[in-house]
Order: structure tokens, then C-alpha cells, then sequence
């Protein structure tokens, strides 16, 4: 069953979509560095990330500097939720530079 999971590449990219497995989101020749699951919270206006790929796991965050975004979620805020208590949710639109492509 597809279920909606985004991947983050070693250049920085973002992306999402239903799929069987995170693999599936990558184009030939990337690396992937980390991923999981989302869901739109059309209420707060945000996408929610959270848990961690299979075969990935969790998004590096640190590595990047840079997030190139597709353009439609350019009005949402992006954070992701960490799976335990002791770790603050990571504001990805505060803490990355977000750039925003077709």
C-alpha cells in the first residue's frame, strides 16, 4: 500500500509523495540522507514530518544549509516531530534556508 512519505537528497532536495517505498522517490544517481512520513495540517497551515525511512532513516538535518522545495507548498510551514520527548520539533522554515523550484 503507497503511503505518503517524503525523502530529503544530499543536495538538498526535497520531496514527497505516495509511495510503496522511499527508494521510489529518488531519480537515478541521487543519495538519499534520511526521510519518513507527512501530513498536511490545513488548520495551522503546516506539513508535519515525522518518524523515519526504513532504509534511510531519519533526515540529517545537519548537513544541509539549504532546502530546495517544490514550489506548490511554498504557504506551508514545514516542521518535523521528532518520536520521543526529549527532542524539540525541528522548525525546518526557521532553521534551513528554503528555496523554492517548479
Amino acid at each position: 500500500m503507497a503511503l505518503p512519505k517524503f525523502i530529503i537528497t544530499q543536495d538538498g532536495y526535497f520531496r514527497l509523495g505516495m509511495v510503496y517505498q522511499h527508494k521510489d522517490l529518488l531519480l537515478a544517481g541521487e543519495r538519499c540522507i534520511g526521510g519518513g512520513y507527512y501530513r498536511f495540517d490545513y488548520v495551522s497551515n503546516r506539513l508535519i514530518l515525522d518518524r523515519s525511512s526504513y532504509d534511510f532513516g531519519s533526515p540529517q538535518w545537519h548537513l544541509l544549509e539549504t532546502l530546495k522545495v517544490p514550489s506548490a507548498y511554498r504557504n506551508l510551514r514545514i516542521v518535523y516531530q521528532y518520536d520521543n520527548e526529549f527532542c524539540e520539533d525541528f522548525n525546518v522554515n526557521e532553521r534551513l534556508t528554503i528555496v523554492y523550484y517548479d
